[in-house]
């Protein structure tokens, strides 16, 4: 976005969110599930982890992109913020800054606002935990921010491979961070409830004692890649 006078910088107030029921219920599914559901799909990348255990959640994506070393942009972005939403931030450029801790959290949670990704770092973990406030982020880091530097809320912004837009469902739990573009929630929450109830039965005939290498095929496969089974290697 640019203007006469260069980028154009923009805190946008309006946008499109996914109903809360269908968040609640993507809550509850899980990242991988969701990633599997809709094609392999959405996954941000493994550079952004959790720093608590035992978390799910899933909200709309109030976007911010910042400058590093720059939380200025964090600050104008909470005003935008409701209940059901997830801040995700990103940086024009590398940074391992803490550019988020426990007093932006504060205020965030009084707007019920459920979690942040941030592809830079934060700080005031072991507070943020304590807190409840869920956070995934690609540093933890003690270094300090400024507030000099003009960005955006609620722009498109790239984090890692993945593209997200304002009000795209944001999903995150142990094992990463998924985005669902807003426009495929309810498809995506429908494909997740078919994947878990097919990974149901497939627990109940592992369960009792069929295997994986038979149920999907894989025996003949993997002899027609030239896989043998032999008693010994002599054999």
């Amino acid at each position: 976005m640019t203007n006469a006078h260069g980028p154009r910088h923009v805190v946008v107030r309006n946008i499109e969110r996914a109903p809360l029921t269908v968040l609640d219920q993507l809550a509850t599914v899980g990242t991988a599930t969701v990633h599997e559901a809709i094609g392999r799909r959405g996954y941000v990348g493994p550079h952004i982890t959790p720093i608590q255990q035992g978390t799910k959640i899933a909200g709309s994506a109030i976007t911010v992109l910042t400058h590093p070393g720059d939380n200025g942009m964090i600050h104008a972005a909470v005003e935008q913020c409701t209940a059901g939403d997830i801040l995700v931030v990103a940086s024009t450029a590398p940074s391992t800054h803490g550019m988020f801790g426990d007093l932006l959290a504060a205020s965030l949670m009084t707007r019920g606002v459920r979690g942040l990704v941030i592809d830079a770092g934060v700080r005031d973990t072991a507070d943020l935990r304590e807190m409840g406030f869920p956070v995934w982020s690609q540093h933890v880091s003690c270094q300090g921010t400024v507030k000099n530097t003009p960005g955006s809320v609620n722009v498109p912004i790239r984090l890692g491979e993945q593209m997200v837009d304002p009000g795209d469902v944001v999903c995150a739990d142990d094992d990463g961070v998924v985005v669902v573009a807003r426009r495929e929630a309810d498809w995506a929450l429908e494909e997740s409830n078919e994947r878990l109830a097919n990974e149901e039965q497939m627990r109940s005939r592992l369960g009792a004692g069929e295997l994986g290498l038979d149920i999907y095929g894989l025996r003949d496969k993997l002899a027609a890649l030239g896989v043998e089974w032999v008693d010994t290697l002599d054999g």
